[in-house]
């Protein structure tokens, strides 16, 4: 019988971004993201999105900000394995922009939503450049939910967490230009890889998982 990994993609992302990675005797569950609550926190958002996890000592995988939030839940709840991809583990490894935007409150005074104009931008810093990756990203822009963005960038920019969990495993590209390498330490690094690495990187991505995931059967 396969083994689940629960999945938590990245802002905006739904479970086609998992969809290269190769992990056999491994099931990808993929967690879907729900809608937030009038003025709920990030850790009580986390314990409902907890809710959808089966296991009671589960692989938890977050992309992103789908990390941030495993490390939310990794404090709450006992995980075998927590999997960080493109992510940050605490305040200190978000870029100084995110830190100092948060600080001001500068994202409550524009509402977040996505526009063709500002693609090639957004592209850029996702390290999307194949016709594949860039028709995914329009996917996942255009179905993505205002109210749940605005929420999500909110609890990005004002992240305040200190606390590394002993079980993690955190693999970073050294393109990754909106969560830059050199403000984070991880486990492995992935030459090139950018911050849609977990699509455009999967065969290295899943050689990695497959070798690290052996030491906790």
């Amino acid at each position: 019988m396969s083994q689940p990994i629960y999945c938590i993609s990245g802002l905006g992302a739904d479970e086609q971004i998992f969809s290269n990675l190769q992990l056999p005797g491994y099931d990808l569950v993929c967690i879907k993201w729900l809608q937030p609550e009038r003025r709920e926190s990030f850790a009580d958002y986390a314990k409902r999105m907890y809710g959808q996890i089966e296991d009671s000592n589960p692989i938890v995988l977050g992309v992103s900000f789908g990390g941030m939030l495993g490390i939310e839940i990794a404090q709450q709840f006992p995980v075998k394995k927590l999997i960080l991809i493109s992510s940050v583990k605490t305040k200190n490894e978000l870029p100084l922009w995110m830190r100092l935007a948060g600080k001001i409150r500068l994202h409550q005074l524009v509402r977040a939503r996505p526009h063709p104009l500002f693609y090639p931008i957004e592209n850029y810093f996702l390290g999307v450049k194949e016709k594949e990756e860039v028709e995914l990203a329009i996917h996942f822009r255009k179905t993505v939910d205002r109210d749940f963005l605005q929420w999500a960038i909110h609890n990005i920019v004002t992240y305040s967490n200190v606390i590394i969990p002993d079980n993690i495993l955190h693999i970073h590209g050294t393109a990754d230009k909106l969560f830059p390498l050199r403000n984070v330490n991880v486990h492995y690094k992935i030459k090139g890889g950018g911050h849609f690495m977990v699509y455009n990187k999967a065969d290295e991505i899943s050689r990695i998982l497959c070798s690290e995931l052996e030491a906790v059967k």
